[in-house]
């Protein structure tokens, strides 16, 4: 099973973390997990232990929502990043670095 996902969102028009933003995890259509980016812009803990195995996933960032209770606008409402899990004793961190008008991602360490 895999050590976990992760990720940190970075908001590049402020330069700060995005924080609280909502990220959903899922697999196929269903969602997985929940959680809320914290003060650090970072989900590591999705609440539960999460047994992945290998296959594709994706993780959806509510980016409208978090826009607009900021009071700015955006041209993504969402970003869903789709990723494969080849090895399921590894850990996955899948960052974002997010503007108004686009959005970037790798992975990570």
């Amino acid at each position: 099973m895999s050590k976990g996902i992760s990720t940190h969102v970075l908001d590049l028009e402020s330069g700060t973390p995005g924080a609280g933003i909502a990220v959903t995890l899922g697999q196929g259509d269903s969602p997985i997990a929940q959680a809320i980016t914290d003060t650090d812009g970072r989900v590591a803990d999705w609440g539960e232990a999460l047994q992945l195995g290998a296959g594709d996933y994706w993780l959806r960032f509510d980016t409208g929502s978090w826009r607009a209770a900021a009071g700015k606008s955006g041209f993504h409402p969402q970003i869903v990043i789709h990723f494969t899990v080849p090895d399921p004793t590894a850990h996955y961190h899948v960052p974002v670095l997010l503007s108004p008008f686009g959005y970037s991602t790798y992975r990570g360490s």
